[in-house]
Formats: structure tokens, sequence, C-alpha cells
């Protein structure tokens, strides 16, 4: 017999505290950012601070109304609220309102709803209900396929308004999906995709290919220590170069270096797999689709950078990077959030004494750049305090995760903290110079509704059913 649970005796009241506690603190340094002489009332609604009181208070109300839910809808409408969620990023596709290059908003009456928000508790739902069933085995090839196409599909829509910053954010569930077992060998082509991104922004596509040829090569020997298959291995990409050289100077055409050894390495491919499915030769399949994707991708990262990213974003990548130098231009608001933060020592200026974000020298100081007024007016010990909360906040959803009887809560919840963990991360880190300016809020801190309603929602899931986790949901 399942006993029925009291909720209010149940819930995890430390985190409830800490949800509180970030929301006001975030109320407080939006009224420092923006503070006007002349709309002194922190209660102004005519204000961004009078405006994020408004979304506090929506957001205290749906905390609410999700603790009164039954826990079980959850579960069972996990796939219906990631079909609307879709739903919501086609339709900002159609009708939405374009800001900053990105048609990323829908426009309600004076209110605008940013869809990509609210599909990553969606995607987090569908995974964990996916991932609950049972016979379910994560390192299978059946389950990665579905795993992969509820991950791309918000992925390929929010590329399409175009939104990098929400884009990223979804490779936080790896992490989660790593509590699940998958296997490390995913993770570490995962890392080595990141420094293959990496080197596509700053390498020559040719040298990085010859790079991966020769690593691929002496790796596949050294590994498997069949050397005479691999000198046949090379022989065979060697006549493949040939041929595909030879076919060029046949039909007039001027391939170049890279596209010659890209297409021979395609060419030589499939005579390997061939080769690999008769004489079952270890790692040998592993190693060309490797190469495979590694080709695709440095080639789909110049194309994305290139055609789909806009110049802002590419020179604040580039100056990022070293490979370009603009203080006054895209690197302004980098240089001024650092000034900001570094005026304002171990203790800060005190509450509305930022000189920094008083004046407007910082863009965006209400959104994305929020941390520079907490640096500022709260220094170095008030930064801590903040990063000390969110630690904390993190720690706890990994602690309530952990202590669940069922599957489906606990994939949820190490999404929920990933996806906190990637935001936090992403946010300060490009505020102090360290990661490049994609626009990715700081939870319960930064202006706007969208993504405060998004994390309260997200947050007050789990905390509704880690009150039956003596319970098993299925």
């Amino acid at each position: 017999m399942i006993r029925k649970t009291n909720i209010f005796q149940e819930i995890d009241w430390s985190v409830v505290l800490i949800f509180i506690t970030l929301m006001l603190m975030g109320w407080f340094n939006i009224y420092a950012a923006v503070y006007d002489e002349k709309h002194k009332s922190i209660f102004d609604f005519t204000q961004r601070y009078g405006m994020q009181l408004i979304w506090i208070g929506a957001s205290l109300l749906l905390a609410l109304i999700i603790m009164t839910l039954d826990v079980k809808l959850f579960s069972f409408f996990s796939y219906v609220i990631y079909g609307m969620s879709i739903g919501l990023l086609i339709l900002v596709l159609i009708i939405g309102k374009e800001v900053n290059g990105a048609k990323a908003w829908l426009a309600i009456g004076n209110f605008s709803l940013q869809p990509a928000e609210f599909a990553k508790i969606g995607t987090a739902l569908a995974l964990a209900k996916f991932l609950s069933q049972y016979n379910i085995k994560i390192n299978d090839f059946q389950t990665l396929t579905p795993i992969s196409i509820i991950l791309i599909i918000p992925v390929a829509l929010i590329a399409l308004q175009p939104d990098a910053g929400s884009i990223l954010v979804y490779t936080a569930f790896a992490f989660a999906l790593f509590r699940e077992g998958l296997p490390g060998i995913v993770l570490f082509f995962g890392f080595t995709l990141i420094v293959l991104l990496f080197l596509s922004l700053v390498a020559p596509q040719l040298r990085i290919l010859i790079v991966l040829l020769v690593l691929a090569f002496s790796a596949f020997a050294l590994i498997t220590r069949r050397y005479k298959e691999s000198l046949i291995g090379l022989a065979i990409y060697i006549g493949s170069v040939g041929l595909i050289w030879g076919f060029s100077l046949l039909l007039g055409s001027k391939l170049g270096y890279y596209k010659i050894l890209a297409f021979s390495f395609f060419l030589a491919g499939f005579a390997y797999l061939i080769i690999g499915f008769f004489r079952r030769i270890p790692l040998l399949n592993t190693f060309v689709i490797f190469m495979f994707g590694a080709i695709i991708f440095t080639n789909s990262v110049d194309y994305v950078f290139h055609e789909m990213m806009e110049e802002h974003q590419q020179k604040r990548v580039n100056i990022l990077l070293g490979l370009e130098s603009d203080p006054l231009g895209y690197g302004y608001n980098v240089n001024q959030s650092l000034i900001a933060i570094g005026s304002g020592g171990f203790f800060g200026k005190g509450f509305l004494q930022g000189t920094q974000t008083k004046f407007n020298f910082v863009p965006e100081q209400s959104t994305d750049f929020i941390f520079c007024t907490i640096g500022e007016e709260w220094g170095f010990l008030g930064s801590i305090v903040v990063i000390g909360l969110f630690m904390y906040l993190m720690y706890r959803i990994i602690v309530i995760s952990e202590r669940q009887r069922s599957t489906f809560t606990r994939i949820y919840g190490y999404s929920v903290a990933s996806i906190f963990f990637f935001h936090f991360t992403i946010n300060i880190g490009m505020t102090i110079g360290l990661l490049p300016v994609i626009g990715i809020p700081l939870p319960f801190f930064s202006y706007g509704g969208s993504s405060l309603w998004a994390f309260t929602i997200m947050l007050f899931i789990l905390l509704r059913l880690d009150t039956t986790r003596t319970e098993l949901l299925k």
C-alpha cells in the first residue's frame, strides 16, 4: 500500500529557500543595473525592476500550482509537453518577432515569450520518459537513435532562428546520459569534437585533415598492432589519392589539396569498411566512421561559422580566440565587463554605487551581463556568495536526483542539474572573458519572464517529483 505523502513535509525547503534568495538578489541587482533617479521606487512597474517583480510573483504562483498537481501527470504527459514545445518552436519561425537578428520571440501583447527556454523542460521530460522504460540499455544503437532524435529536433529548429546560446545548452544533456551509463568512449569522442571545433576556427582545414590522417593511421597501428593491415590500408589510401588526383586532371577541374585528400579518404574508407566486415579487423570500422564524422564535422563548423552566424557573433569568437583585437567594437562588452568587475575590489562599491553599470558603460547589464553588477557593487566577496549559492543549489539537485527510487525522476533531476550548471558556467565565463559572448541568461538573475518562468517550472517539477521519492513512479 502506497502511503499518502504530505507535500509540505516532504518538499526540500533548502532548495526553496535558495530559489527565493536568488530571485530576490536578482531583482535587487536588476534595480541597481538600470537604476533611474527619476524612477527611484523599486516597485515602479514602468521600469524593468518593476516588471521583474511581476515575473517573480508569477513564478511563485507557477511554483505553487506545480506543487498541487498530481505527480503522475509529469510522466504521463511528458511526450505531450515535448510535442507542445516543438510546436512553439515551429510557430516562432512562422510568426515570431525578430530581436537582435534572431527570430526567437512570440509577441503576446506587450509581453514576449521565448519558446526555446521552455523547450528545455519538454526535452528533459521526454528524455527521462524514454530512458525510464523497461529493458532500456543506453549503449545500444536502438536506444541511442531515439535519444539523438529527441535532442536533434529542438536543436535543429532553434538553429533556424538562429540562437547559438540555446543550441549549446543541449550539450548539457550529455552529463545526464553519462550518469545513466552512456559509454565513456562516446564522451571521449565528444571531447575530441570540441577540440576539433576550436581547431576548425583557428587552423586551416588542410592542416587539420593531415593531422587527423596521421593520428588515425598511427593510432590504429599502435592500438591494434596489426602493422601489416595498417600498411595495406595506407597503400589503399595513397592509391585513392592518385585515383582522385588523376580524375581531377582528366576532367580539367582544380579540386585543391584539401578536397583531393578528403574525397580520397571517403573512397578508401568504404573499402576499409568492406575489409573490416569480412576480415573482422578490430576497431577498423570505429576509426573509419570517426574519420568520416571528423571530416564532415570540421566542414560543418566552417559552414556554420561563415554562413549561419551573424557578423557580430563571428567577431566575438575571433576576439576570444585572439584572432582579432577590437576593444572599442565587438570586444567592448567584455572589456567593460572586466573593468566593472575589477573595479569592485574585494568588498565592492556598495549598493547603487556602481559607476560602470549606473552610467551604462556595460551593454546588456540587466540581462546577459548582470553578473557585472554583482562584481562591481558587491565585489569579490559578494560574487563568491552568489557562486556559492548556485553551487549549493546544484549540489542539492544532484542529492535529490540520487535519492530517487524512480528512474524517471533521477534522469529528469540530472537533466535539470546539467542545464543549471551550463547556464551558470557559460554566463559567468563570458562575463569574465573566459568564454565567447553567446547570450545565455544567468538563472533567476537575468531580466526577463521567459527565463525566470522556465527555470522555476523546471526546478519545481523536480521538487514535486521528489515529494514522492519513497514511491515508485513509472
